[in-house]
């Protein structure tokens, strides 16, 4: 069984794979996000979250996946800058 591997200068394992197709196409299967995770890959949010974290910092996860990886790293942007410069006009009406 694939696990939740350590990414940087490895090959993408399934579990994070899978984890990048569900970020991709998630709405397309599943009522909701969170039932999503918990049925295609029996995850919990939480342990969801910290492995797109790690993908995103990751080339291998870039080359799989450009499009779903630049989109995680803006969140990951906007979100640290919203906590340490409060959020932007935009971002506050979400």
């Amino acid at each position: 069984m694939a696990g939740i591997g350590i990414v940087g200068g490895m090959t993408l394992t399934d579990r994070e794979r899978d984890v990048l197709d569900l970020e991709r196409d998630w709405w397309l299967s599943a009522p909701s996000k969170r039932q999503a995770i918990q049925v295609r890959l029996g995850l919990t949010p939480g342990a969801y979250y910290g492995v797109l974290r790690r993908l995103a910092a990751s080339p291998e996860a870039f080359a799989y996946d450009p499009l779903v990886i630049h989109r995680i790293r803006r969140r990951l942007i906007r979100r640290r800058r919203d906590r340490y410069e409060g959020p932007t006009i935009e971002h506050r009406r979400r």
